[in-house]
């Protein structure tokens, strides 16, 4: 029978490999943001970022626009039935 003592060793361990391997992949990421590279002006992101998000605004309100107009409807398709089911 396996003790408790050995299951706590291997979350132990478990926990070591990953602390290590998030120190190497931290090392990873600081060796490339420090590392000398020429930097590289885009013609097409910035315009192609302004579309996008101006798309996204304009999507956000048509959604928001179709979502009062179907609570409205659902609104005004419910309003007779809970009149006359109150009523009856």
């Amino acid at each position: 029978m396996i003790g408790p003592e050995i299951h706590v060793a291997n979350e132990l361990a478990e926990a070591r490999v990953h602390d290590s391997l998030r120190a190497y992949h931290n090392r990873q990421l600081l060796a490339l943001a420090t590392e000398d590279r020429p930097t590289r002006r885009s013609i097409v992101r910035r315009p192609a970022a302004l579309l996008l998000a101006t798309m996204s605004r304009r999507t956000a309100a048509i959604v928001r626009k179709l979502d009062e107009c179907v609570a409205e409807d659902l609104v005004r398709a419910l309003a007779p039935t809970e009149y006359e089911a109150s009523k009856g």
